[in-house]
């Protein structure tokens, strides 16, 4: 059971890290660059990737 949690984490944090990432690269591309956004994206992206890796890490060792 608790392997399937750490799995479900690393695919749910996978799926966070994509969005930020989207999310960012929208960001980049927006034409008024007055209208600023509060979301920390490039931060988010890391945190999520980090937790991603370490998550399967841990899914794929079976503790």
């Amino acid at each position: 059971m608790l392997h399937s949690i750490w799995g479900q984490l690393a695919i749910a944090m996978s799926a966070l890290a994509g969005t930020a990432a989207i999310a960012d690269a929208r960001r980049m591309r927006r034409r008024d660059f007055d209208r600023v956004g509060f979301m920390p994206w490039p931060l988010i992206l890391i945190v999520s990737a980090v937790i991603a890796v370490f998550a399967t890490a841990i899914a794929l060792k079976g503790y």
